[in-house]
């Protein structure tokens, strides 16, 4: 793992957002570990975060003019990046509602008007049903989307394929990064348990889906 990844690993166990036991997932999948990116927010070290964010941005040479992040976790992901990149660019930022308002300013968007290329950024992706849908509420604007940044990738089947749901997306031109994947989390032996590492290990075999 590059130094970002490890950084990350070690920010996602200090803060608890990376948990392990027994878990039941939106898609009804009993799962040995869970990702909870509250927890970062909670534990409090945002520039930590954000430098991570940042350099998985710079390490994949990817150019964006804004960020997308949709709620509610990619709000508070995406500000977090943005208030890094804005340090040596401006870097405008926007989110929806998950309920259009109806007064005020109203709508379904706060921040920027999505134009140009748009980088989404999201916690995880498990089946890319989130991303799909920041897709879809992206198609209403005159954008091109760059790609999608998410800090865990579970390498697990998507929906439409046998394939992982980031290689749907990546099949359909998509390009997808993330800062860790499961298979990097299976590598960190020296930072989790063995027995917790087997378990995790039994559960990827289950439910992985193929690469493009």
């Amino acid at each position: 793992m590059k130094d970002y990844q490890k950084n990350f690993l070690t920010l996602a166990l200090e803060s608890n957002a990376l948990k392990f036991g027994e878990f039941t997932l939106k898609s009804g999948r009993k799962s040995p570990y869970f990702f909870n990116a509250s927890a970062l927010i909670e534990h409090g070290s945002l520039d930590k975060l954000g430098e991570i964010l940042a350099a998985k941005v710079k390490d994949s040479n990817l150019e964006f003019d804004m960020i997308f992040g949709p709620a509610y976790k990619g709000i508070f992901l995406g500000s977090i990046l943005a208030t890094k990149l804005s340090k040596e660019r401006n870097m405008p930022i926007c989110f929806n509602r998950k309920e259009v308002k109806d007064h005020g300013e109203g709508g379904s968007l706060i921040g920027a008007l999505p134009k140009g290329n748009v980088l989404i950024i999201d916690d995880v992706i498990s089946s890319g049903l989130a991303i799909r849908e920041a897709l879809d509420y992206l198609r209403k604007y005159d954008v091109n989307v760059a790609g999608a940044l998410v800090t865990l990738d579970r390498q697990e089947q998507g929906q439409n394929t046998k394939l992982m749901a980031s290689s749907e997306l990546i099949d359909e031109g998509l390009d997808i990064l993330s800062i860790i994947s499961l298979d990097d989390l299976l590598d960190a032996n020296e930072m989790i348990d063995e027995s917790v590492l087997e378990s995790i290990r039994n559960y990827r075999d289950k439910f992985r889906g193929e690469d493009v």
